[in-house]
């Protein structure tokens, strides 16, 4: 079973950073999601799935992973570019 050791990425629908300074730590799925013929619902017998910890530094999951013996993988984040904008850039005059 091996693990993934991730940092989340801000949600599409949020504006601030809140959810996104943690680390996760979640297992891969062991077997693939089966349909359920007469709900159409997605389910899976693979109870590892459901497990996921949060930490406060990458260095804490990964000594976590290695104290239990857990193979992992260490996905490191993107950085944001910050651009730096002035209120005068919205009414300045470019020619096209």
């Amino acid at each position: 079973m091996i693990a993934r050791i991730f940092k989340p990425t801000k949600n599409a629908m949020q504006s601030g950073m809140k959810r996104s300074k943690k680390w996760h730590f979640e297992y891969a799925p062991e077997k693939a999601r089966s349909l359920d013929p007469l709900m159409g619902w997605t389910g899976s017998s693979d109870m590892k799935s459901q497990i996921r910890l949060t930490f406060d530094t990458k260095q804490e999951a990964v000594a976590y992973a290695e104290r239990n013996g857990i193979d992992y993988v260490v996905q490191e984040p993107h950085t944001r570019k910050k651009r730096l904008k002035s209120y005068a850039d919205v009414f300045a005059f470019r020619p096209q």
